[in-house]
């Protein structure tokens, strides 16, 4: 049996990273229960600051304007690593310099599933490309950081780099980002699971796996 999940992220959400954490969870849990299930998941981009230049812009300096200053940003990603810490999720806000603009790294996500990538690959991508940025405190808007990041998955480091330094698929990755607007998601992390059930938001692995089995019943789509 096929699960089928749309996830609609953004590489510098943190939120987005610990919905990623939660659902691997919800998937380690439903093979070891029903081993016949094979879950797939297709990575769609989403942007959380269309703005953002393509350099990039100061971290810290972009999260006072948003939330009210530096009190305010630090009773936020309190927050965040909070809710994290149980599932053994941690952050590393202080070593984030830059906020990227992340248009290279959905394409090159977008690049790994197109040339069919084996699932445990794309995964281990993304996951690659969310510890660089909160764990690492690496740029996702350079080029030559992705290209690294590529080749320890596994791709070729130099093909990589040209083909990011290229404009190969940004057409197609914003046409993609602009329809997941339309359709009225307007945050993230967002779960389409089967075509039948969506999640909205970071839930708890409980509530991602009793989704997953919900939208697993016989029946049509709704």
């Amino acid at each position: 049996m096929i699960l089928d999940i749309d996830l609609v992220s953004d590489f510098v959400c943190p939120w987005c990273f610990l919905g990623k954490t939660r659902l691997d969870q919800a998937l380690a849990e439903l093979k070891a229960s029903r081993p016949d299930i094979e879950a797939r998941i297709n990575w769609l981009p989403f942007f959380l600051n269309p703005d953002t230049p393509p350099e990039g812009e100061p971290y810290r300096a972009f999260l006072e304007a948003k939330f009210g200053g530096p009190l305010k940003v630090d009773e936020t990603l309190g927050r965040i690593a909070e809710a994290a810490a149980p599932d053994g999720l941690v952050f590393a806000f202080d070593r984030i310099q830059t906020r990227p603009n992340t248009l290279k790294a959905h394409r090159l996500c977008y690049r790994a599933q197109s040339l069919g990538w084996a699932q445990d690959k794309v995964r281990a991508l993304a996951q690659a490309l969310f510890s660089a940025h909160f764990q690492q405190g690496q740029d996702l808007g350079d080029s030559a950081v992705l290209a690294d990041i590529a080749a320890a998955c596994g791709d070729k480091r130099d093909e990589v780099l040209a083909w990011l330094d290229s404009k190969a698929d940004t057409d197609k990755v914003q046409r993609m980002a602009d329809g997941i607007r339309r359709q009225g998601i307007n945050g993230v992390p967002f779960f389409i699971l089967n075509r039948k059930l969506a999640v909205s938001g970071a839930q708890t692995t409980a509530v991602l796996g009793a989704a997953i089995l919900q939208s697993l019943e016989t029946g049509k789509p709704s």
